[in-house]
């Protein structure tokens, strides 16, 4: 659990700064991504710019589907036998991710790595390996630390 309050949507919201950030995840993705699945709302803004930057084509994932017009939980390219590549922007206890994996692999897709901003677990822990998630982070919650007190 984050004892301090992120708002990341400082970040998500300023083009400059998201430019930088989808920036530092190009290095960051699997070579064998087949799609970059943004979480909703805040891993959406991410993988647009990923996306954008590197011609991979996004899906975006909410947290409920809708019981109504596609009724899809993730809206945009089949998922069924393809790599996808989560997109986060903040990940504490990985529960978003989780869901989503869940619900993607559940779809046929194959889901074994998550891109985020920020990782903010605590140093040394995959909150996330109980689904087999491998996590790469842009910024740890330890090099925020240590940009804090510096």
């Amino acid at each position: 659990m984050a004892d301090t309050y992120f708002d990341k949507y400082l970040f998500e919201a300023d083009p400059a700064l998201l430019d930088r950030v989808a920036t530092q995840m190009l290095g960051l993705l699997p070579e064998d991504t087949d799609l970059l699945g943004g979480l909703e709302m805040g891993g959406i803004p991410i993988a647009t710019m990923v996306s954008a930057k590197t011609g991979t084509s996004a899906l975006f994932v909410r947290k409920k589907a809708k019981d109504y017009g596609t009724c899809k939980l993730a809206e945009g390219p089949a998922v069924e036998g393809r790599r996808v590549t989560i997109i986060e922007d903040v990940i504490t206890t990985g529960g978003a991710v989780r869901d989503a994996t869940n619900a993607l692999r559940e779809a046929g897709a194959i889901v074994e790595t998550v891109v985020c901003a920020i990782d903010r677990s605590p140093a040394g822990e995959n909150p996330l390996a109980d689904v087999g998630l491998e996590i790469r982070a842009v910024l740890t919650r330890a090099e925020l630390d240590a940009a804090q007190t510096s």
